[in-house]
């Protein structure tokens, strides 16, 4: 049977620099809200419950008009980046 080349598991340490800790900063950021990358849907998920539909709650597959919402401030954040 063949032996492992590296009996070690340890990790390489993170350089302490600007850049390590930029990506850091925006990984963290990221993890904090639960995702990587841009919401698609800043609708809240009450209004996808039984409750929020019932009540009228807006859905972009549900209103036309709050899509076309959606997508403008969407559009919007995106150019502000």
């Amino acid at each position: 049977m063949a032996e492992a080349k590296s009996k070690t598991t340890a990790t390489q340490p993170t350089p302490k620099d600007g850049v390590a800790e930029a990506i850091q900063e925006e990984v963290d950021a990221a993890e904090a809200q639960g995702y990587l990358g841009v919401a698609t849907d800043p609708t809240p998920n009450e209004n996808y419950t039984l409750a929020g539909v019932t009540a009228g709650k807006p859905t972009p597959e549900t209103d036309p008009e709050y899509a076309a919402d959606v997508r403008r401030k969407l559009d919007d954040e995106a150019r502000a980046r």
